[in-house]
């Protein structure tokens, strides 16, 4: 079984953009993980555009009080650590986004800031945080996550999404079989997120052992068109085989 973490960014960005709290996010979170949800994943960024720094504690109180896991993901900026840290959070995922970026596009150069993530995943780890690290199916250098102390890496799967239904997609999906293999070989565990949907999820688990995958956008995207109640259903019924 894969666990089934739903990103609300979304939900947020609508919130922040009337100026007051409607859509609710803590209310649909709890109705995400009360239709089966494995958890919660939430995104903030330096301008907090859509999640918010204040929402990873609210967040993550509802999550453990439904026995569930919260995952941020984000930049280390201190900010973004502080309150990471305060929280205590079951999992942090990093990413290296740009202040300025829309969306995450790419997974970390390991090697050349292997300084400055070991001392950030120390800090983490002290705290009792599962650290994952963004990472590109294409590095040669997933293992060295490891050594740096993370506990997971999480794919970046936007080119696996991207090629899916066109003549490149069995040898994408053969490459990032292979990147899943390496992480796991070097005793990581393996995320997945970015771009994955209804349609190319169940393809995308026929990599053996991913233990989690975020999805958000095409949540929000599917929700709006079929019925939170109906997409959830779907979702659960690939990740739970």
């Amino acid at each position: 079984m894969t666990k089934l973490s739903i990103n609300i960014n979304k939900i947020a960005l609508l919130r922040n953009s009337r100026g007051r709290n409607y859509p609710d996010v803590h209310a649909f979170a709890a109705r995400c993980l009360a239709l089966g949800a494995h958890g919660i994943t939430l995104h903030p960024r330096p301008d907090q555009r859509h999640a918010r720094y204040s929402d990873i504690s609210m967040l993550d109180g509802l999550c453990k009080s439904q026995g569930r896991e919260l995952n941020v993901e984000g930049f280390p900026s201190p900010q973004f650590l502080d309150a990471v840290i305060r929280a205590r959070p079951a999992q942090c995922t990093l990413v290296p986004d740009d202040p300025a970026q829309i969306t995450s596009d790419h997974g970390w150069d390991l090697r050349n800031h292997q300084t400055s993530l070991r001392e950030t995943i120390s800090a983490l780890k002290a705290a009792n945080i599962r650290v994952s690290l963004f990472a590109d199916f294409d590095n040669p250098d997933i293992p060295l996550a490891h050594e740096l102390g993370a506990d997971r890496v999480e794919l970046y799967t936007g080119p696996y999404a991207h090629a899916h239904d066109t003549p490149l997609a069995q040898d994408i999906f053969e490459r990032f079989k292979h990147a899943a293999r390496t992480a796991q070989d070097a005793g990581l565990g393996v995320n997945a997120g970015y771009d994955l949907n209804l349609r190319n999820l169940e393809d995308f688990l026929r990599i053996p052992s991913i233990l989690e995958v975020s999805i958000g956008h095409a949540f929000v995207v599917e929700c709006i068109e079929h019925g939170i109640e109906k997409v959830m259903r779907g979702y659960l019924s690939i990740a739970n085989k």
